[in-house]
């Protein structure tokens, strides 16, 4: 089973821009929505009135290195990317152009 998660957006253009700077591509366009691919993850982006911010946007990587390129490719972030002993997690947290939080991360868990 594959999935897709849909946020509404009042900035259409720039939020879409945003995840593709980071990496993301364009899975589908559709009249006024725009579902994008990272990895095996999909999420949307629809042009509406209002906007959905609740929530975390996490994009996982397979290395540090990738977490540190995204950290590098936005503006502002909550500061260096860093290990979380408690989720055994690399991580860093910034915002998109519409203020929801994104999360950039690596599992570091025993395989």
């Amino acid at each position: 089973m594959d999935g897709v998660v849909f946020f509404d957006t009042e900035c259409h253009d720039d939020v879409v821009a945003f995840y593709r700077e980071l990496g993301a591509t364009v899975w589908l366009e559709q009249p006024d929505c725009t579902i994008l691919r990272a990895g095996g993850f999909r999420f949307g982006f629809c042009a509406r009135e209002t906007a959905d911010t609740e929530g975390t946007i996490t994009l996982v990587f397979e290395d540090r290195a990738s977490v540190d390129d995204a950290y590098s490719a936005v503006e502002q972030a909550d500061g260096e990317p860093r290990y979380n002993d408690t989720y055994q997690i690399y991580q860093c947290f910034t915002e998109d152009p519409e203020g929801r939080t994104v999360e950039f991360q690596r599992f570091e868990h025993a395989e």
